[in-house]
Parts: C-alpha cells; sequence; structure tokens
C-alpha cells in the first residue's frame, strides 16, 4: 500500500493561524476492508470555514482534533477497490482531508460520490459544482428567493461562492453587485463573472465610504446580501438596504481569530424589517442534487466561469489556507497534488 504524506493540526491557533499549527506526517495506508475503497487525491480543498474549527470554542461544528489531519473536501480516482460500486478509475468526490489518500468505507451515506468530468473539470467539483456552488445556491434561492429586478450584494466576490453567486443571480434577472479586493479582483468580477458592478473594499475601507460606493452600485437599494465577511462592509449595507431585504448568513471572516464582530446600527434590522438567516449547507442535502444539475449546466455552457489558485503538493497547504485568510487567493484556493 502507498505511503500517504497528512497535514495534521498539531497546535491550536492564540490569536491569528500561523504554519507552525500545522504538522506534515507521513503515514501508512492500510489494507483495505471488504467494501472499502482507496482514493488517490488529485485536489484538496481549502474553505474559511476551516479557520473557525481550528479552534476549540463552541460552533455549529465539532472542533478539528489534534493531532489529527485537517478535514476538508477532495476529489480525486479510485486506484483500488474493495466495494461493487466502485471501480479502479472512477472519478469521485469525497471529504479525505489534507492527505494524499484516503481509504472511504463505500457504504457509508454521502462519503463518497462518483462525478463526470466530460463538460466540467475534476477541480471544480470541490467549488462552483461542489459545496461553495451549492452554498450559493442556497443562500440565493431559499432565503434571499430574489425577484426579477432586485439588487443582490455578495462580498468575496471573486471567490468560489461569489463567482457561483453571481451567475446564479443573474439567470434569475438581477442586478448583481460584489464587493472584492483590489482593481484585479473587481474587474474579473465584471468583466468575466458578468457582475454589473464590483466595489474594492481596499479603496473603501470604512462605513463611510463603503456606504458612498454601495449607493451608488445600488441607486434602487439592496434588497439581498449574501454575508461572507463581517465588521464594517455589513454595517455599510444594512445602512443601504430596503425594506423587508433579505440576508444570508454563510460566514464572518473578520471574527475567525476570535475578535467580537459588533453590529454598528442594530436597529436597521427592526426599521428595514429585515430577515438574516444563518445557514450551514451540510445541513441541507435534499437540495444538492437540484443545485448541483443548475451549477453544472452553468459551468458547461460557459455562463460560469470560476478561476482557481492552485499550490502544488501536501507541503504547500497550510500557507495557501493562511493565504486564502488574508484574501492573497483569486478564485477558489485548491492543492494540486497529482
Amino acid at each position: 500500500m502507498p505511503t500517504n504524506r497528512q497535514q495534521h493540526l498539531d497546535n491550536r491557533p492564540e490569536g491569528e493561524a500561523v504554519v507552525g499549527n500545522f504538522k506534515l506526517v507521513t503515514a501508512e495506508t492500510p489494507p483495505l476492508q471488504d467494501n472499502q475503497v482507496l482514493v488517490r487525491h488529485h485536489y484538496l480543498s481549502l474553505d474559511p470555514y476551516m479557520r473557525g474549527r481550528m479552534n476549540e470554542s463552541k460552533s455549529y461544528a465539532q472542533p478539528q482534533p489534534l493531532g489529527e489531519t485537517m478535514q476538508g473536501g477532495t476529489v480525486g480516482e479510485v486506484v483500488e477497490s474493495k466495494h461493487p460500486k466502485y471501480a479502479v478509475g472512477d472519478k469521485v468526490v469525497g471529504f479525505g482531508g489534507w492527505q494524499e489518500y484516503s481509504v472511504v468505507d463505500g457504504n457509508q451515506v454521502g462519503a463518497l460520490r462518483k462525478v463526470d468530468t466530460t463538460h466540467v473539470p475534476l477541480s471544480h467539483y470541490l467549488g462552483a459544482v461542489g459545496m461553495p456552488g451549492v452554498t450559493a445556491w442556497y443562500g440565493l434561492v431559499k432565503i434571499i428567493a430574489p425577484k426579477e429586478g432586485d439588487t443582490v450584494v455578495i462580498t468575496a466576490a471573486s471567490g468560489a461562492v461569489g463567482s457561483a453567486f453571481g451567475a446564479l443571480a443573474k439567470a434569475r434577472g438581477c442586478r448583481v453587485v460584489g464587493i472584492a479586493g483590489g482593481p484585479d479582483k473587481c474587474r474579473y468580477v465584471t468583466e468575466e463573472l458578468g457582475f454589473d458592478a464590483c466595489i474594492d473594499y481596499r479603496a473603501n475601507p470604512d462605513i463611510k465610504t463603503m456606504s458612498k460606493a454601495l449607493k451608488e452600485a445600488c441607486p434602487k437599494g439592496i434588497d439581498g446580501y449574501f454575508e461572507n465577511v463581517g465588521g464594517y462592509i455589513f454595517d455599510a449595507v444594512l445602512l443601504r438596504t430596503n425594506a423587508f431585504a433579505r440576508v444570508a448568513l454563510c460566514g464572518m471572516i473578520a471574527g475567525y481569530d476570535g475578535a467580537p464582530l459588533p453590529l454598528n446600527n442594530p436597529a436597521l434590522i427592526l426599521i428595514n424589517r429585515l430577515k438574516i438567516e444563518g445557514f450551514i449547507v451540510s445541513e441541507h442535502m435534499e437540495v444538492w442534487p437540484e443545485a448541483l444539475k443548475e451549477l453544472g449546466g452553468l459551468v458547461a455552457s460557459g455562463k460560469l466561469r470560476p478561476r482557481e489558485s492552485m499550490a502544488e503538493g501536501i507541503e504547500s497547504a497550510p500557507e495557501a489556507f493562511l493565504g486564502l485568510l488574508k484574501g492573497k487567493n483569486f478564485g477558489k484556493q485548491l492543492v494540486k497534488l497529482v
């Protein structure tokens, strides 16, 4: 059986996460038992939610255990199988974590799913046609529920969730406004992803300037907001919301290092009768088939052209992950293993 390199969480961050929180280890891959499958990972996914799980504090999921492989999504190829449903060569998506191989119980519901790479590249099943894409779909369709002509706004617009959100919202006849960091990302959001406007948060670093930029980009106000960041951007958006606007609360990356994120003007929630709903996409597996079908169609037709940032090799995962938390990635952040 092949030797398997893994990235473990060695110790918990104190404030900002650092490379020293992780440890690269080598393990032997155990022989397969009946109904198990050996998967060689081609790509592993790096996502902001992983930072929250590095903490020991209470959250919607159990903390990442110390001394164990970092958890996360993977895509790869079956290289050995003792399960009748999976054959050598099958391309699969799973939750193999930060390692080069995983042994998976083929009978475990949701542990492994075969995917078709004829029209959708394998790596996209970790982004646009995977968990981030379904996250965008759920927040837009089930929480914001826009009508044609509504104005919707999303932070981290150039990333995996944001790019999918833009294509889905345009398909529903919305005015779509993104918020991203830097002129290159904003140009990509409008020119390649087809957003109507994109605001550079680096050029608008406080509530006053961000609110002014939002007023210009959203002349009819904001009907729906997809929140990934928190902090002053959330405050600025609330100032521009219309009555009965809907907020899909997906992430609060500005607070992942443990700092509280107070709202400046929570009275706006009452004044504008806002609906604010937090959600975890893994709790809504019933929508995944419908969402993935629409997302796969958008990618295959060229209406969704997601960009990827690619780190090389399992040893690069910690640096790439820390870069993601600082917005250094451009599009979906992956680690290429094969």
